[in-house]
């Protein structure tokens, strides 16, 4: 063996020391092995620790039973109100802040802290005179009974009247309830106490003195908002007489005449709704120049063109007519040429007559520039006149501005005090007929009840949350005797505690003999084989990869017959396949097809060529075996040697795909050698057996030796041990009546 072999296996060796280590200490739960999560066990801790749970939760319910008959029984009497949106802006000035929403959240939060008050509690016991009554405060287990009575008589003074309404306001707040119903108006509010009756009188009292704060509240609010605009009435009064007697004074004084208006003027700065004639009388002869300036504009730009370019010359049906008969002459004279010479008598002649021709065009077209430099000269000159008049309207225009500016303050005085005096006004109004009326916004919708049943304690409610607490604290303990088990138990684990894709899940036989349940093609491991090789076809570009190894951490975990079943599988896909027994210190293929193990893998890698003899038939037509053969001395040497890839090499010439069944990865060598020189490896898995540390220590080692990881196989699964116990196997027995009901 060569020295690069050697260097390869001393670096997994010497890999599988540094790994072994810390997994080793974490699977022990020294390393903080984070271990599977307790939501996940939550379904499996009540199946294996059942008793357990079942003698917490019959303690609790025990407890829970003495501790309400010790209770007190109280009585809740309810009444229901509905709150409407109040509307109580008197004074409707537009202002930055928005306007408020119909359902207002912050108004519905405030009568709901107005219900709760401490001064309408205060209230309600002066209403029902609950301050003097000893045997209120001793039925509210109050502990200043003692300090505010001498015997059942109150004591005297005003300070310990105060201080008695306050405490009683207090005992009343403690026992009462408010309870908004959801995307309504309505509220209800609940009081409980010893007494039946007391608690009947206390809701009514509570409902009706709300009702009577709020009309009270909104009748100080009316009478203060016509007394306010009363007050500013008579001061707008005053000054809208003020501020249109200076307008009338001031536009007499300076000669302002403004025209009413429905669009604000553009000129002058007058304000919206006037207009004055000198901004009118501008705006119309800054049109007119506007259109002088266009046609002199078009008045220059023919003046400027030659004299046949213009549109007039163009148009012209003389000028058209002579230029017609002179290229008629001119189209006679070229023909001429060609014969004669120019001092021909006939083609001088008609020389002649086209120069005649262009005479009379140039006069033609002479006389049109003289029309168009005439029209051009009109144009500038009414231009020009135009120009002086609109600049002395703009004198005139900046001569009103400027007196116009105090006119303009005076005016939006007069208008920002009459427009207030008129919106107060009608508010004023409103505000007499509202506050005559009295409407109010709460009513009551269902009055109080005199409660016949006590609302506490409630003995179903209580055993029930006792219930509920003894299976929490039975749960609680249960997970931790549960947290030892450190097996696989749930197909979901895999990817997040190993770092691999699940390929599928082998549930466990039925009949005992996996090998039998295999040759049942409809048998639920047959079909969980199937669907692992249907997830190792997408594994690759091309499908399943041609050469296949399959490892596992330790030994008895399902590893030989899970090769088995997917050569097998393979095979029944109409594709050749060999399966290889590479577990040359414990080779257990032979045993499983019943053949000899006398020649194998180790003779070829030992050096012989011939593997003709090493190579068995199955029953499957395209499935062959080749056994381990007699075991070497050292099996990773000969892994590790060139001939494992030149076998590898020529039976994929001569099979489609090549299955590996390797040994344990725990501990050998071999496995991580095998599994670097395929094009995809398979780990198997026992679940609820194998512990997740050694399995991670195992991956870690294949990932060292660069092994193409494919994923794990989940063998030997029972989905009644799981920690969800159902839905893993559903797949398997799809269709099958039998196997549904067993």
């Amino acid at each position: 063996m060569n020295d690069v072999n050697f260097r390869q296996l001393g670096a997994i060796l010497s890999s599988e020391a540094a790994t072994a280590t810390p997994n080793v200490l974490r699977g022990a739960g020294i390393g903080g092995d984070d271990g599977q999560p307790l939501v996940a066990q939550i379904l499996s801790v009540l199946r294996r620790r059942k008793w357990l749970i079942f003698g917490v939760m019959a303690a609790a319910v025990a407890l829970g039973l003495l501790v309400t008959m010790l209770m007190t029984p109280l009585y809740t009497a309810r009444s229901t109100l509905e709150i409407e949106r109040e509307n109580g802006n008197f004074i409707e000035v537009e202002g930055v802040q928005p306007k408020s929403n119909l359902v207002d959240q912050e108004f519905y939060e405030t009568q709901y802290g107005l219900l709760k008050s401490r001064a309408l509690g205060e209230r309600v016991a002066q209403n029902l005179k609950l301050m003097d009554s000893r045997s209120f405060f001793d039925s509210m287990d109050s502990a200043e009974a003692s300090k505010y009575f001498d015997g059942a008589l109150p004591k005297p003074g005003p300070a310990m009247r105060q201080s008695r309404i306050r405490e009683a306001g207090t005992l009343l707040l403690n026992k009462l309830t408010v309870k908004p119903s959801r995307q309504s108006r309505l509220v209800e509010i609940f009081f409980s106490s010893p007494d039946p009756a007391l608690s009947k009188r206390v809701v009514e009292a509570w409902s009706a003195a709300f009702v009577q704060t709020t009309l009270d509240r909104k009748y100080d609010a009316t009478s203060y908002a016509r007394r306010f605009l009363d007050e500013r009435l008579t001061q707008l009064r005053a000054r809208i007489d003020e501020s249109e007697r200076k307008v009338v004074a001031y536009a007499t004084r300076e000669g302002i005449v403004n025209l009413p208006s429905s669009v604000p003027s553009t000129g002058g700065g007058q304000v919206s709704g006037e207009r004055s004639l000198v901004a009118d009388d501008l705006a119309n002869l800054n049109r007119e120049l506007a259109n002088a300036t266009a046609a002199r504009v078009l008045a220059e730009s023919r003046v400027a063109s030659k004299g046949g370019e213009v549109t007039e010359a163009i148009e012209n049906p003389a000028i058209a007519t002579l230029r017609e008969r002179r290229a008629v002459l001119a189209a006679d004279y070229a023909k001429m040429m060609v014969q004669f010479e120019p001092q021909y008598p006939p083609a001088e002649a008609l020389q002649t007559q086209i120069q005649q021709l262009d005479r009379s065009i140039s006069r033609e077209e002479s006389r049109i520039t003289g029309t168009l430099r005439q029209t051009y000269t009109a144009s500038v000159a009414r231009e020009r006149e135009l120009q002086r008049k609109v600049g002395q309207l703009k004198q005139g225009v900046l001569d009103l501005q400027r007196t116009s500016i105090e006119y303009n303050i005076y005016q939006r005085d007069a208008d920002t005090n009459r427009q207030l005096y008129d919106a107060l006004l009608q508010r004023y109004k409103e505000i007499g007929v509202a506050g005559g009326v009295g409407v109010n916004n709460i009513a009551v919708v269902d009055p109080a009840d005199l409660p016949i049943k006590p609302s506490s304690p409630r003995l179903v409610l209580n055993l029930a949350l006792s219930l509920l607490l003894g299976a929490l604290a039975g749960i609680g303990l249960a997970f931790a005797l549960e947290q030892i088990d450190q097996g696989i138990s749930d197909p979901s684990e895999v990817e997040k505690n190993l770092g691999l894709p699940l390929l599928g899940t082998v549930p466990k036989g039925t009949s005992g003999d996996v090998h039998e349940d295999l040759a049942d093609r409809k048998s639920a491991v047959a079909e969980a084989y199937v669907s692992i090789q249907t997830s190792l076809g997408f594994a690759t570009d091309h499908g399943i990869p041609r050469s296949l190894a399959v490892t596992s951490s330790r030994a008895s975990e399902g590893k030989s017959t899970t090769a088995f079943a997917l050569a097998s599988s393979i095979a029944r896909s109409k594709r050749s396949v060999l399966l290889v027994d590479a577990d040359m210190r414990s080779p257990s293929v032979h045993h499983l097809l019943e053949i000899k193990n006398q020649t194998g893998l180790s003779n070829f890698l030992s050096g012989s060529d011939d593997v003709s003899h090493s190579i068995y038939p199955t029953a499957l037509p395209t499935m062959s075996v080749m056994t381990a053969g007699p075991m070497p001395p050292s099996s990773p040497e000969l892994l590790a040697s060139e001939r494992f890839d030149r076998f590898i090499e020529l039976m994929l010439t001569k099979f489609d795909h090549v299955v590996i069944d390797g040994p344990p990865v725990m501990g050998l060598a071999d496995s991580p050698l095998i599994c670097n020189k395929v094009e995809g490896a398979v780990f198997v898995m026992e679940s609820h057996g194998t512990q997740k540390s050694m399995a991670r220590v195992a991956i870690e080692r294949l990932r060292a030796a660069n092994a193409p990881m494919m994923g794990v196989v989940l063998t030997k699964f029972d989905a009644k041990r799981s920690h969800y116990g159902y839905g893993y196997d559903y797949g398997y027995t799809y269709g099958d009546k039998n196997a549904a009901k067993a």
